[in-house]
């Protein structure tokens, strides 16, 4: 058996996987932000009681894998900082002990999520996948040959800041025109207000973002499938940018599949059929072979499943 722990802003979250990754339980409590002696008593706490809940002998337990937001060094199985937990430098590599005496890993939460999709998600029997997160920012992570690949520095997969748009918007990261500066849920209502406020097209965003005071990625979703001209207008400018990324991915790598989470990613096909067309004019292709590109499959699971697997 093999235990997963996402750790995040808000809650934290232990599971009790197979050997395969198929996950038997899980249990979680809120995380304890700026507490890190609480946190790891937690995270021990929890990997005792999934394990009590099925009746596992803390030593059929093989290994524990850690899914961290921020910054970490992997060969120490230190988390050295992240904003929003207000720590830093917390090492996880004796947590679990005397109770657990098995290897700890630790690595990026994206990575995780990557990993999950790949072995146990969409991405489920194939070698070589590339997962790719459509949320507040972009994120993603890249598998080769069943395997998380990370790079000599151990941060490879920072898909979200991959330029698109020479000299384009100024991103977070310092650079300008990053795929998470057009692609990420943000991007999408900025293109929206952007539409709104630079011409006198009607559209009912207007009226509910008076009514809100700002819109969601969903809003202009919902009103694409209302026949709001704008926002089918917002969403396809938003499509072109996604295909762009992801052709240049396929054609960098030639990967097995593409899985796209994040909550984007809810809108299932309406996103996917776009975004396979347009990619599809863009890819390299030898003959009809497309690269297949579809939806995530494990929701917030694929990070638990991910940590879990960590030691492959």
């Amino acid at each position: 058996m093999k235990i997963g722990i996402d750790l995040g802003g808000t809650n934290l979250v232990v599971a009790l996987c197979q050997e395969s990754g198929e996950l038997v339980t899980k249990q979680t409590v809120p995380t304890k932000i700026g507490d890190p002696e609480g946190l790891k008593a937690d995270m021990k706490m929890l990997a005792k009681k999934v394990c009590d809940s099925k009746g596992i002998s803390y030593k059929h337990v093989t290994s524990i894998g850690l899914g961290v937001p921020g910054s970490f060094v992997k060969e120490t199985c230190t988390f050295e900082f992240a904003t929003n937990l207000e720590m830093s430098n917390v090492c996880f590599a004796d947590t679990f002990k005397p109770d657990f005496d098995v290897p700890v890993y630790l690595d990026n939460d994206a990575n995780c999520a990557a990993l999950g999709e790949a072995l146990r998600g969409a991405g489920r029997g194939m070698r070589n996948v590339v997962m790719i997160t459509l949320g507040t920012g972009v994120g993603g992570g890249i598998v080769i040959d069943g395997k998380l690949y990370t790079g000599s520095n151990n941060i490879a997969g920072e898909i979200g800041h991959m330029v698109i748009v020479a000299g384009g918007d100024q991103c977070n990261c310092g650079r300008r025109g990053c795929l998470e500066r057009y692609c990420s849920a943000n991007a999408l209502v900025r293109m929206a207000n952007e539409a709104m406020d630079g011409g006198a097209e009607e559209s009912s965003l207007r009226a509910l973002r008076d009514a809100k005071g700002k819109l969601y990625g969903k809003d202009i979703c919902d009103a694409r499938d209302a026949g709001d001209a704008l926002a089918d207008k917002a969403f396809d400018q938003y499509c072109d940018y996604l295909a762009c990324g992801l052709a240049n991915l396929i054609n960098i790598m030639q990967p097995d599949c593409i899985v796209i989470g994040g909550g984007v990613s809810g809108y299932g096909e309406k996103l996917l059929a776009p975004v396979r067309e347009k990619t599809a004019r863009e890819q390299f292709k030898v003959g009809d072979k497309a690269t297949p590109i579809m939806v995530a499959t494990l929701g917030n699971d694929a990070g638990l499943i991910g940590a879990a697997m960590l030691n492959r």
